[in-house]
């Protein structure tokens, strides 16, 4: 591949330009509430393997089905669990994915090779119209190269795909940051795979029988079969070394103090966290919402400035904070020192 990449606004021109290169088989950057996703044909093997292609993304981790509308569901899953419906009705369109049987319409290609596939229905205008304008359900995973953080810009898409896809619908900031929420359905369950922005307790509105599942916080084998992105692979990392410090402020400072060395940065939730220790720092914000917002900002920075090792605060684990928890986690290799 190589594509003079093009970053175009994302008015009603660019749209139809974008959903034209879909329709032709290419692979576009479309913006979403979330991150910016790679976005394909989903019912295209071909142009689906051009998105694995351009991230260098392992074959056998499946792909978000997108869709702008609840008709276009119909044909591609062989059912809809009554929770999916519950979920459907509270939380679309918005960042949440579900898991149910696919149809024959979707690929392997597609869905990792397994017998499901994740459906949403996001929020972000600019995405549901460039849905609704190709008339063709689109395979979106995050619009980075696999591993490196998740783009929550126009201009972090251009950083790690410039010359790989035509052209990036530039819709602004992501006002989530973190992927979207993947769940699955055990008969009368809901079992969560990989946190979001729609939180466990959102989720307990629905069904109070919510499962975590192990894979959240966990390593998981590289031989293990998952059914939903961003729990088997190393993800979100950047160059440096990090190392997620989980304890109070003192400890955390007494820490970085007592191991800092040469070209140390930290990551936390503000300047006066270092107030006492000499060491350059990047901000990912004091509340959950923020730092999902900011945390692959963060991550990208530190890559920018050169860190060869971070120490990192530990986020909270509950709310939208388990989402950064576990996006952090993986961005660390799950090295975590508790104090």
């Amino acid at each position: 591949m190589n594509y003079n990449t093009e970053i175009l606004t994302a008015d009603k021109s660019s749209i139809q330009k974008a959903a034209e290169l879909i329709k032709s088989g290419e692979v576009v950057g479309m913006p979403t509430e979330t991150v910016y996703g790679l976005a394909a044909n989903a019912l295209d093997p071909e142009a689906v393997s051009k998105i694995f292609i351009a991230k260098g993304r392992p074959q056998d981790n499946p792909l978000i089905v997108h869709i702008s509308r609840m008709e276009m569901l119909e044909g591609l899953v062989t059912e809809v669990p009554e929770l999916a419906v519950k979920c459907a009705k509270k939380f679309w369109p918005g960042p949440l994915t579900m898991i149910m049987p696919k149809s024959d319409k979707i690929p392997k290609t597609t869905s990792g090779g397994l017998d499901t596939v994740g459906i949403r229905m996001p929020s972000n205008k600019t995405a549901r119209e460039l849905i609704g304008t190709c008339g063709l359900p689109l395979a979106a995973p995050s619009a980075n190269l696999s591993g490196s953080p998740s783009p929550t810009s126009a201009q972090h898409v251009f950083d790690d795909m410039n010359g790989r896809i035509p052209c990036i619908l530039d819709d602004g900031r992501c006002a989530v940051g973190v992927e979207s929420t993947v769940i699955s359905f055990e008969r009368d369950c809901i079992r969560l795979l990989r946190p979001g922005f729609i939180s466990v307790s959102d989720l307990k509105e629905v069904t109070d029988k919510v499962i975590v599942d192990k894979g959240v916080l966990d390593v998981v084998s590289q031989d293990a079969v998952v059914a939903s992105p961003g729990m088997k692979y190393k993800h979100y990392s950047p160059k440096a070394d990090v190392t997620i410090i989980d304890g109070s402020l003192d400890s955390f400072r007494k820490y970085v103090a007592d191991n800092k060395t040469k070209n140390t940065w930290c990551m936390t939730f503000s300047q006066d966290d270092l107030s006492e220790i000499d060491c350059p720092a990047v901000i990912y914000g004091s509340t959950d919402e923020e730092q999902a917002r900011r945390i692959f900002d963060a991550l990208r920075e530190l890559d920018k400035h050169g860190a060869e090792k971070v120490f990192a605060r530990c986020p909270n684990k509950t709310g939208v904070g388990l989402a950064v928890y576990n996006r952090l986690l993986r961005a660390a290799g799950f090295q975590v020192i508790k104090l």
